[in-house]
């Protein structure tokens, strides 16, 4: 697939996103702090969430929509919305900043007035999250874009993945990336099952990369290691900031070193190869080789008292060393010397 001019897929560097989500706290130029920090740190993309929080859920002080456990746990469904969105007028100012940087920005609508204010902005992709996978007049309008799509697949199962992929095929979506992802915040890495990365690569046959919530970097890492191809995570500025997000978000200084690590894991994935390297030359002087251990006189025989396989490299192979026990010296050889194939009779 491609976003704006860059390919994302098999053979490319592993596609990066800056995940801003609540963490601008409340301010703009705090947002705008995280989009310029991203660039600077290594991201290919930021990305935010287009929302209200009555496009999100009903204003309501019942139990069934008061949160239970985890993060977020008694918290009412539209406060927390209320406190995470990002106000819609904000989009254009980071969009404006993202691009400026060098970033391409993209949104995650969760109803079809955001794809329709999104439009507007003339946004070069959209990303689909794992609780509306479910969503079908959301992947129907999203599909009639025929733009880009990343679709996060948390707590989805195989049939609602086919399903949401025919969705946005069917309705002009012919670019669509996976993330492996599990829903939870923060996420637990012995939960991740990163192997199922290479699976969904072949099952789904699209580009599959991770969006992470675990804590640090080993995980996505691991990820890219395993052929993921993009990666997703959350960003904040600065280690105390305090914002719904926050206590699974990485800091933008964590985030750089990420994308170092991730750009050195791929360098040292490299090609299949059994060649020798050029730096590899040196060392190779220092393997073993067949030396004499003692004094030889002409014509006597090589026993294990006085030919060993020694290093360094410099006398005939240790392959050879059967066969030139019980052979004769051709001449006489001083102790530390390399044998050679001339100093042996037959």
């Amino acid at each position: 697939m491609k976003i704006n001019n860059r390919l994302i897929g098999p053979g490319q560097p592993c596609y990066v996103i800056a995940e801003l989500s609540a963490n601008h706290g409340g301010s703009l130029d705090h947002a705008l702090a995280i989009v310029r920090g991203a660039k600077a740190a290594g991201a290919d993309a930021v990305k935010i969430q287009t929302y209200t929080a009555d496009t999100m859920t009903l204003d309501v002080k019942s139990d069934l929509f008061r949160v239970k456990g985890g993060l977020w746990d008694g918290q009412y469904l539209y406060e927390l919305y209320q406190k995470a969105s990002t106000p819609w007028e904000w989009h254009a100012p980071i969009k404006e900043e993202a691009e400026k940087s060098g970033l391409h920005f993209f949104s995650t609508p969760f109803d079809e007035t955001a794809v329709d204010f999104l439009e507007k902005l003339n946004v070069p992709a959209y990303k689909i999250a794992s609780f509306e996978l479910i969503d079908d007049p959301l992947l129907i309008r999203i599909g009639q874009t025929k733009k880009p799509v990343i679709m996060s697949t948390g707590m989805a199962s195989l049939e609602e993945i086919r399903h949401a992929l025919d969705l946005l095929h069917a309705h002009g979506s012919s670019e669509v990336a996976l993330l492996k992802c599990v829903s939870a915040y923060p996420a637990p890495a012995d939960h991740m099952h990163l192997r199922t990365i290479p699976d969904m690569q072949q099952r789904f046959k699209c580009p599959v990369g991770l969006s992470d919530h675990t804590l640090g970097h080993i995980v996505p890492v691991t990820g890219v290691a395993l052929g993921a191809q993009l990666l997703e995570k959350h960003v904040k500025l600065n280690a105390g900031d305090d914002s719904v997000d926050a206590a699974f978000s990485m800091t933008l200084e964590d985030f750089g070193q990420m994308v170092q690590a991730v750009r050195l894991a791929e360098l040292a994935m490299g090609q299949i190869s059994y060649s020798r390297i050029a730096q590899e030359s040196e060392s190779f002087a220092h393997r073993r080789s067949i030396f004499c251990s003692r004094d030889i006189k002409k014509g006597e025989i090589f026993t294990k008292d006085n030919i060993r396989v020694v290093r360094p490299g410099q006398g005939l192979s240790p392959k050879f060393y059967g066969k030139v026990l019980g052979t004769r010296a051709k001449e006489d050889i001083g102790r530390g010397k390399p044998l050679s194939q001339e100093m042996v009779d037959g």
